[in-house]
């Protein structure tokens, strides 16, 4: 299977720095978008720490005795999700050490959604509220489970999905990576097949575009301009937030 990518970051209408980071790494067939929260200093600092050490951390697991590039396994017994999960814990121990030596970056933290294609497999790392969607067959489903305060009253059958949307609290999240010196990392995988779109962003845009939304915008604009697509849709509605996007295609080998 072959993977194509296209991806793009902006500030947004009402911010005047961006926060945001990704990594687009089509040698690792690694995807990250990490969405900075702590400052002018802090939160753009902590997202690009983010996206440098988890590229670090995975080609360096390349030149180890188990490098889990090599090997071919079914899905649950595959290695990679162990490797994404500590590259993510890693990052997070760095980020949080560089807020206890600078306090101009004391609180600092960030969202992550980590992905890597490794055959038909797509593995993912999650921390935050930034987002993973499928496209596939012209559904969008939802891959990440947002780590926010209003998706725990949703949970808990306090509010509608519909208030959430309006909830003073939708930028709560309730884990971050650097914040403390420890972060649980979801991990998932699943297998991907020819024609599959996914959408890695931060809540930019996901707050401010509906999932149908994204889902058309992708299916009937050319790959590449899609990311622009939906940044500018998110603009238009406010751009309260930086948005960040990140398009990879699943094709049939060559």
């Amino acid at each position: 299977m072959k993977v194509v990518s296209a991806g793009l970051t902006d500030i947004g209408r009402k911010r005047n720095h961006n926060e945001d980071s990704f990594l687009i790494d089509d040698e690792l067939q690694l995807y990250v978008v990490a969405d900075g929260m702590g400052g002018h200093a802090g939160g753009g600092t902590a997202s690009r720490m983010a996206v440098e050490t988890i590229d670090r951390e995975l080609r360096s697991s390349r030149l180890g005795k188990d490098n889990p590039f090599l090997k071919s396994a079914i899905l649950q017994e595959s290695p990679l999700p162990e490797f994404i999960r500590t590259a993510v814990e890693r990052a997070c121990v760095s980020i949080f050490n560089a807020a206890q030596d600078d306090p101009r970056l004391a609180g600092m933290g960030t969202t992550v959604i980590a992905m890597v294609v490794h055959d038909n497999q797509a593995f993912f790392a999650h921390v935050g509220d930034s987002r993973a969607y499928l496209i596939r067959s012209n559904t969008i489903q939802q891959i990440s489970e947002d780590h926010s305060l209003v998706n725990e009253q949703i949970k808990a059958g306090m509010i509608t999905p519909e208030e959430a949307k309006h909830s003073r609290y939708k930028n709560i999240i309730t884990r971050s990576v650097g914040f403390e010196e420890e972060v649980q990392v979801d991990v998932m995988g699943l297998i991907a097949e020819p024609g599959d779109v996914f959408v890695l962003c931060s809540d930019g845009l996901a707050n401010m575009v509906e999932d149908d939304e994204i889902r058309d915008v992708v299916v009937s604009n050319p790959f590449e301009k899609a990311p622009q697509k939906l940044i500018d849709l998110a603009n238009e509605r406010g751009g309260d937030d930086n948005i960040t996007v990140i398009l990879v295609g699943a094709r049939p080998a060559a």
